[in-house]
């Protein structure tokens, strides 16, 4: 909590910062906070405004698309894109990265929204964009809004049905990654991922 007072008080007043970080206790906590509630817990109208606006920045900057023309190296890349925006999520969404043959960005489309638990994924929807945009390669994301990123056997499943249909229309697929909370699963560094080269 001292790193958090310490980092407040170059935002706000020090006398400010120490009481922001006893209330809230952590940035995450501050972070989803309003301007009105930091106001109705005595944070003054001034410090509230300024830490609102850095935490609007915050959540515009982890919600941006992945650039184009960015290169796909390994699953902590897209964990590091794709984990602020969807480790709050009260449901699962699948989202598909698409990239050229040379592993760089070509865009990015959400594919599915499911339930607390499940993201019903169906390869049509999957490979319509990608064989649409003449994609050399996928890559798949989603999240687990229990925050625990261990794939389920659904997961398993649905990675060996995609790889399966890749196959047949000569798409490679370079990983599938499950995000949790502040961790994540990578399908290809665990060997999970099916038949696709």
């Amino acid at each position: 909590m001292s790193d958090m007072k310490e980092k407040l008080s170059r935002l706000i007043p020090q006398s400010v910062a120490e009481k922001v970080a006893e209330v809230y206790g952590s940035p995450r906590a501050l972070f989803c906070a309003t301007e009105g509630e930091m106001r109705a817990n005595g944070v003054p109208k001034g410090s509230a405004k300024r830490l609102a606006a850095v935490a609007d920045l915050c959540r515009e900057a982890a919600s941006e698309r992945m650039q184009v023309g960015a290169r796909f190296r390994c699953g902590s890349d897209i964990f590091k894109h794709y984990h602020h925006r969807l480790r709050e999520l009260k449901v699962e969404q699948f989202w598909t990265v698409l990239l050229d043959g040379k592993n760089r960005v070509m865009g990015e489309c959400m594919t599915s929204q499911g339930s607390l638990t499940a993201s019903l994924v169906h390869p049509r929807e999957v490979f319509a964009p990608a064989i649409k945009q003449s994609a050399g390669a996928l890559v798949f994301v989603h999240n687990h809004p229990s925050g625990d990123p261990t794939p389920s056997v659904e997961d398993v499943e649905i990675t060996r049905r995609l790889c399966a249909v890749a196959d047949l229309v000569g798409i490679r697929i370079l990983d599938h990654v499950v995000v949790g909370d502040g961790s994540y699963v990578s399908f290809l560094e665990r060997g999970l991922l099916g038949t696709s080269k």
